[in-house]
């Protein structure tokens, strides 16, 4: 058997950033008189960035003309508070663990920029463990594009065709097929109830970290 190497989303696939990435939305409606939001609503929202946030919380999108104002406004305030209480994912610790024991290295592919993802890997304790940390800021291209995941194999010596990649978005998985890579569902993490992530034809589904370490 080959050698396998195994990639993650970073936010709703590897770590729970959600409660913080609501904090600062609602932080943001209360500059705009708008009241707080209850997290189970923005939850399901949490891994679309910026963009899917301000749509559920403002109701605006990209063809709004103060659009921009509004993504730097709340990067500014995520800036503050996105390292408040992350947290990994529960199992996923046990997960890492066991790719530890069994020399499996794992490395993150995420559109986040660096400024927020190196802090929240450190503040893990997950930077010594993880082999590469490739972010939106890295490439000239997010995902859905496949440039960062062909990064992260470049970079570590693998083939796509030996490498795994996990997310809980949709761009993952086209990402990653298109990197001819194998895809897996992270079902635990941030889907909307519009998403229908059987169609998105990954290779699997898990609902729990442990699981992804009897497909290796």
């Amino acid at each position: 058997m080959h050698p396998t190497l195994v990639l993650f989303d970073l936010d709703g696939t590897l770590v729970d950033t959600a409660p913080d990435l609501a904090f600062a939305l609602n932080l943001q409606r209360q500059l705009h008189g708008l009241a707080a939001m209850p997290e189970n609503e923005i939850r399901p929202y949490a891994s679309h960035g910026s963009t899917g946030l301000l749509k559920v919380g403002f109701g605006i999108d990209k063809q709004h003309p103060e659009f921009a104002d509004y993504v730097s406004e709340y990067l500014s305030l995520y800036g503050q508070v996105f390292d408040r209480d992350p947290q990994l994912f529960g199992g996923m610790q046990d997960l890492l663990n066991t790719f530890a024991q069994q020399n499996i290295l794992w490395g993150v592919v995420t559109n986040k920029h660096r400024q927020f993802s190196q802090p929240l890997m450190s503040k893990l304790g997950l930077s010594g463990q993880c082999a590469c940390l490739i972010c939106g800021d890295d490439v000239s291209q997010p995902k859905p594009s496949p440039e960062g995941l062909l990064t992260a194999c470049d970079k570590l010596g693998f083939l796509p065709k030996d490498t795994v990649y996990v997310g809980d978005a949709e761009r993952d998985i086209q990402a990653g097929k298109a990197a001819g890579m194998r895809t897996v569902i992270a079902m635990y993490g941030y889907l909307s109830e519009q998403d229908m992530p059987q169609q998105w034809l990954a290779d699997n589904m898990i609902y729990q970290p442990q699981e992804l370490g009897l497909l290796i």
